[in-house]
């Protein structure tokens, strides 16, 4: 039993981890499912906090350490998109990874920290807190649909 909830959460979690890189994916309908199976909520979360975390961490290594390669074809953003986070990652500044959970947008701006040169404990508290505060959501709100599971 402790081989499969592992696996489980593995599983989670990688699937976290490639929802929070460039990549288009999402995690929160594994998340559902295994929470629907009765595992371990706390595990659960603490699973897809851990791996998104970790992929916005890819993120912010592309950023400090890739952007010399804009100019080439295979480079996941556009000059305009890299011009638009940077600018919404100047007005708000550190703060703005707050918004690291939010589809779509979260992506970007945890690149753009690594752009801006973010140090990366403040970068790492802020994502953790983000991601964990979006996964600790959506757990309650299907312990709340769903209260008999």
């Amino acid at each position: 039993m402790f081989e499969s909830l592992l696996g489980d959460l593995l599983l989670l979690a990688g699937a976290a981890f490639v929802a929070a890189t460039l990549l288009p994916f999402s995690s929160e309908a594994l998340l559902t499912s295994m929470l629907l199976k009765e595992l371990n909520p706390l595990a659960l979360w603490a699973a897809a906090t851990i791996g998104n975390t970790l992929g916005s961490c890819v993120n912010w290594q592309l950023g400090r350490y890739l952007l010399h390669y804009r100019d080439r074809r295979w480079f996941p953003f556009t000059e305009s998109q890299l011009s638009l986070a940077q600018l919404r990652f100047n007005r708000w500044g550190l703060w703005s990874l707050m918004l690291s959970w939010v589809p779509v947008i979260g992506d970007p701006i945890t690149f753009a920290a690594g752009v801006m040169r973010v140090r990366f404990l403040p970068f790492v508290c802020l994502v953790l807190l983000a991601k964990g505060g979006r996964y600790a959501l959506v757990v309650g709100l299907i312990n709340i649909m769903f209260p008999n599971v």
